[in-house]
């Protein structure tokens, strides 16, 4: 959440994609968290702004209420995306996958999809393995390393060797 907008307690979000393809419009709630808040909110109106969303919240009627929830996250449901075009996953969906190489061992799971520039990466647990945050093992989400995603099955397949993560 960027803050207020206007004076009527309407809320300015810059979403992490384009507004025109933002999940955010036409929701009837979001997920407000952040700061000690974690609370549903009822949108009454939401519409693009430029490169930003303005939203009108139910029960939110002054630009101090809205600005004091400036820095917080806006979330809405899983249940809410649309289905995922064919070839193409949601990052969240990854999460909790196990991922192997071909010849079947165990790389680890999937903890997190970051975003470190050029392009995402899966940041690998061992099931078991206490992280220190310094030894990650991550491997790029990209098609000449991360050949099969069988989401069904919760598995990855990534073409990694567990040696390439030695003396980290």
């Amino acid at each position: 959440m960027a803050g207020a907008w206007g004076v009527r307690g309407w809320l300015r979000i810059v979403p992490f994609n384009d507004p025109r393809d933002s999940i955010l419009i036409g929701q009837p709630g979001w997920w407000l968290r952040g700061r000690g808040i974690c609370r549903l909110l009822e949108i009454e109106q939401a519409r693009v702004h430029g490169d930003e969303i303005v939203a009108k919240v139910g029960g939110l009627d002054d630009r101090d209420s809205a600005e004091a929830l400036k820095g917080c996250e806006v979330l809405v449901s899983r249940a809410a995306f649309p289905g995922a075009a064919p070839g193409e996953v949601y990052w969240i969906d990854l999460i909790g996958c196990s991922v192997r190489n071909p010849a079947g061992e165990l790389l680890g799971v999937v903890a997190s999809v970051e975003e470190f520039g050029a392009d995402p990466v899966l940041r690998l647990d061992l099931p078991g393995e206490a992280t220190d945050g310094k030894s990650a093992r991550l491997i790029p989400l990209v098609p000449a390393y991360v050949l099969e995603v069988d989401l069904p099955g919760r598995r990855i397949v990534a073409d990694w060797q567990a040696d390439y993560w030695e003396g980290t």
